[in-house]
């Protein structure tokens, strides 16, 4: 868990106090990534920065909404590349992000 650095009581705040709230927007969470994961490979597949761009750009705004500072360090960094039309930061930190997932499924 350390890597995701995650603010727990910053997500908390943000959903009003609710733990329960705060599970499911964590739940959410963990199905967007997934989805935004997906996407990101298919971006990778098919040299598309601008696919890369807007996963990592949905990415990095829901982790920072909910405090989870390490998956939103990785995702910033494959936007910035991205949007400049790259996508090799991409290549090399894709499986960071899966391994943050996986990190993030047992919260």
């Amino acid at each position: 868990m350390n890597a995701l650095k995650w603010d727990k009581d910053f997500a908390l705040e943000q959903a009003a106090d609710d733990a329960e709230l705060l599970q499911e927007l964590l739940d959410i969470f963990k199905d967007s990534l997934h989805s935004d994961l997906v996407q990101m490979e298919q971006g990778l597949a098919e040299n598309s920065s601008t696919k890369v761009s807007s996963a990592a750009h949905s990415i990095k705004g829901a982790a920072a909404s909910l405090g989870i500072t390490g998956i939103n360090e990785v995702a910033a960094r494959i936007e910035s590349d991205s949007r400049e039309g790259g996508i090799a930061v991409a290549q090399k930190e894709i499986s960071s992000l899966q391994g943050l997932l996986e990190e993030l499924r047992k919260l």
